[in-house]
């Protein structure tokens, strides 16, 4: 019978499982974080949990929070586990499993609670990881201001209801108070996402308190953090396999692969833990290092998404022993994505380029195509636009990014046909779907949604190398397609 995790079961654990060397009852809160998903569990919470292990930085224990209905979910299954969880690493050459503890309490998922929480100036430090598409982004990068929440928050600034809502009304708080404010820390997988942050928070404090928006932008930090974990989502199948091959009932473990790093701007005015300790790093500017990642292992998984999905693939590794996907990810990386890259001292791009796709093979990680199909309308303008853009100002070539769109647009297509037997998980899947159908026979249709585009369905260079891809995929096929492009 696997043992139900909770704090009584860290005396007990099975053989080959470690828990904490330090005693969670001495822990005190430093840090609360809103979005207690898997991502922050396998990666801030888990670099937390093995500082804690060297028996420094106690008091930086995490509260968890939340606002949205998945956050409930996930209190629900972590609250008689006292909110422990089990990480597993998949390591190819034999998994290993830790309980981590670096969390010690998770308030009900209410923003007035969140606010009341955060008043307390013990809280240095408020992280996010929202998802990409949770910060009020248009297409062109700047605060959608007219979106329906944002404007309801601006009206009634008392009864937030969306994250950054929230933070305004606890900063409010802090300023009123005399206390010094927390500094907000996104852990979120967007470039600059400091100050995407940022902007949201100062865009909505001026819609309703102009005065505290002024006080926020001379006193908060911001900083920009680059984040890089492969945390694939937790099924039954994950449950399962942590009870069987290490003896433990956990509600919400997470699997991960054995890969972890996190660049961090060093702008943490109220402190922070001493997190170079276990292998963060603290640089003046992460930058450099986001776009190698975002243009080479987030691109590098658009790249394989759409191809691999079409090819009829299921798991990211089936796709990557697919001589047609992998050449593809690796011509157009190299081609076209590392030439917009500036050099980072001691990195070598090439090097990188060939951990990711040995990160991508890795079976035991057992990570999905659809999983990187998911939110292409948000993922996309974030990911794969801005090297396009960067492309074409820098007069390099966009003839394989002009491929990876048309990828995506011709999977939109097939997602139309209920005979396809694949669901487009988008909150753009209608509209997306009908671009696309029209765009088998206009390819512009599909430029045309603005939302996502922007100014990219009027650069030449771009619509010309996404119009004749789009119409090699109809007429060629996919497979013949990016074989040729590859070449």
């Amino acid at each position: 019978m696997p043992l139900s995790l909770n704090s009584e079961a860290l005396t007990k654990l099975p053989d080959g499982v470690e828990g904490p060397a330090y005693d969670r009852a001495a822990l005190t809160p430093g840090i609360l974080h809103i979005g207690v998903g898997n991502f922050h569990r396998a990666h801030q919470a888990w670099y937390l949990h093995r500082l804690f292990n060297t028996g420094k930085g106690h008091d930086w224990a995490l509260i968890g929070a939340g606002i949205k209905h998945f956050d409930q979910a996930m209190r629900d299954r972590l609250e008689p586990q006292d909110w422990l969880s089990t990480v597993v690493q998949l390591d190819p050459e034999g998994l290993s499993a830790e309980v981590t503890g670096a969390m010690v309490d998770f308030l009900p998922v209410d923003p007035a609670a969140i606010v009341a929480r955060l008043e307390d100036p013990a809280i240095r430090i408020v992280s996010l990881t929202v998802t990409e598409g949770g910060y009020f982004l248009n297409a062109a990068g700047g605060f959608q201001g007219d979106h329906p929440d944002i404007r309801a928050d601006a009206a009634n600034p008392e009864a937030p209801q969306t994250v950054f809502g929230v933070l305004i009304k606890a900063l409010k708080a802090r300023r009123d108070a005399g206390a010094a404010p927390f500094t907000v820390l996104s852990c979120d997988n967007l470039p600059e996402n400091g100050h995407v942050a940022r902007q949201a928070v100062l865009g909505l404090a001026r819609e309703s308190d102009p005065g505290l928006a002024d006080w926020i932008e001379e006193n908060v930090a911001f900083p920009c953090g680059m984040v890089d974990c492969i945390t694939p989502a937790t099924t039954q199948r994950e449950r399962d396999m942590v009870a069987e091959k290490f003896g433990i009932a956990d509600a919400a473990p997470v699997i991960c692969e054995p890969f972890h790093q996190w660049v961090l701007e060093d702008r943490f005015p109220q402190g922070r833990p001493a997190l170079e300790e276990v292998g963060v790093e603290f640089v003046d500017d992460v930058v450099p290092y986001e776009l190698m990642k975002l243009r080479i292992l987030n691109a590098g998984h658009a790249a394989i998404a759409y191809v691999g999905a079409l090819l009829g693939h299921h798991f990211v590794h089936d796709a990557m022993g697919d001589a047609e996907v992998r050449d593809f990810l690796l011509a157009l990386i190299r081609r076209e994505a590392i030439p917009t890259l500036s050099p980072i001292p001691g990195v070598d791009y090439e090097a990188y380029l060939s951990k990711c796709a040995e990160r991508f093979s890795n079976a035991a990680v057992g990570d999905t195509i659809p999983r990187l199909c998911l939110d292409g309308s948000n993922r996309q303008p974030k990911f794969v636009l801005p090297t396009v853009r960067d492309a074409l100002a820098k007069a390099l070539p966009v003839d394989g990014l002009g491929l990876e769109v048309a990828l995506w647009c011709r999977y939109c297509a097939e997602t139309a046909d209920p005979a396809s037997g694949i669901t487009l998980e988008d909150e753009r899947a209608k509209q997306l779907q009908a671009a696309a159908l029209a765009a088998k026979e206009d390819p512009a249709a599909f430029l045309a949604l603005s939302d996502v585009f922007g100014d990219l369905a009027a650069a030449p260079r771009f619509v010309e190398a996404f119009s004749a891809s789009l119409r090699r995929l109809w007429q060629d096929g996919v497979r013949e397609t990016v074989r040729v492009y590859a070449g």
